[in-house]
């Protein structure tokens, strides 16, 4: 004779509420990072709510000791400005421009790590130096070492005496920053292609697939989330360029390379307007902030895709 015991169903019982002492243990685990969370606190958001104090002031460094309330009359300003207009679009173009060409390269060098040759170690180590050099010696190495017209190297080794800075602003701004931030790039999306199942790539080859259509089908669809991260990282970086622009053009020649933060640069210490600096500035906050949600999406699902393999 068999006696069947009836387990009980799971949906039917209350939920287990966690005990003091499960809570205890938590915030015992997280006390560690109090002390950095509190020192993050006081030095990004502070700052950043003393500079939105100050976008609503009208404070010019001529006038000291004058400050008054204006709102939101900076914000409107900025917006309405022409010298801001463009620079928010050579801001797009220079950040999609970088991370455009960038995560093509990246691609390209990710594609060829992939794959086992004599010396890949080394190889990859060369492909990673740029990235670990400053923004600023790197601006300063192109500008002098290679687009200068009289003893520059691309001009040595093609000839002529193109003037590449004054000539192509924007294309010598962008190729610095694809130099930089290719390997970036190439990191990214090596751990992906290093992601992919071999068993699936070999049964595919096994199946007659050639090596453009595993390519197209099936690393393609296998790195948009790669790219799409690696896009998005690089648009919160290079949105804030500086470096290369203040040290190869100087926003010029006229305004061709002034971006967002050129500008916000040139209203605080060349016309020393304190509050529509700090209003542009809480607007490319406000920029970033978005492009960096997308981002943490697109972080958590791949956390998620991790998980559920």
């Amino acid at each position: 004779m068999t006696v069947t015991v009836a387990r009980p169903d799971r949906r039917t019982q209350p939920p287990v509420r966690p005990t003091k002492g499960g809570a205890k243990d938590r915030w015992v685990r997280r006390a560690p990072l109090l002390p950095a969370l509190i020192f993050a606190i006081v030095i990004t958001q502070i700052p950043f709510l003393y500079t939105i104090y100050l976008s609503t002031t009208s404070w010019n460094a001529l006038r000291p000791g004058d400050r008054p309330f204006v709102g939101f009359d900076n914000y409107v300003t900025v917006l309405s400005d022409s010298r801001l207009r463009s620079a928010l679009v050579n801001t797009v173009v220079l950040t999609a421009g970088a991370v455009i060409f960038s995560l093509i390269l990246g691609l390209v060098f990710a594609l060829l790590l992939d794959r086992k040759f004599l010396g890949r170690g080394i190889v990859r180590t060369l492909l990673i130096t740029p990235f670990l050099v400053m923004p600023i010696a790197a601006a300063l190495l192109w500008k002098h070492a290679l687009f200068n017209p009289t003893y520059g190297l691309i001009n040595g080794i093609f000839g002529g005496s193109t003037d590449w800075v004054s000539s192509y602003p924007k294309a010598a701004v962008i190729t610095t920053l694809v130099w930089q931030w290719t390997p970036f790039m190439m990191l990214i999306l090596l751990a992906g292609l290093q992601s992919q199942s071999h068993e699936v790539l070999e049964a595919a080859r096994v199946d007659g697939a050639n090596a453009w259509q595993i390519f197209r089908r099936m690393t393609i669809p296998h790195l948009r989330q790669y790219l799409e991260l690696g896009a998005l990282l690089g648009s919160i970086y290079l949105v804030n360029t500086f470096d290369a622009i203040f040290s190869i053009t100087q926003g010029g020649p006229g305004t061709a390379t002034t971006n967002l933060p050129y500008e916000i640069y040139l209203t605080m210490f060349r016309k020393f307007e304190y509050g529509e600096a700090s209003a542009a500035g809480v607007i490319v906050v406000i920029l970033t902030i978005i492009v960096a949600t997308f981002a943490l999406r697109v972080i958590s699902s791949l956390f998620k895709m991790e998980e559920n393999r």
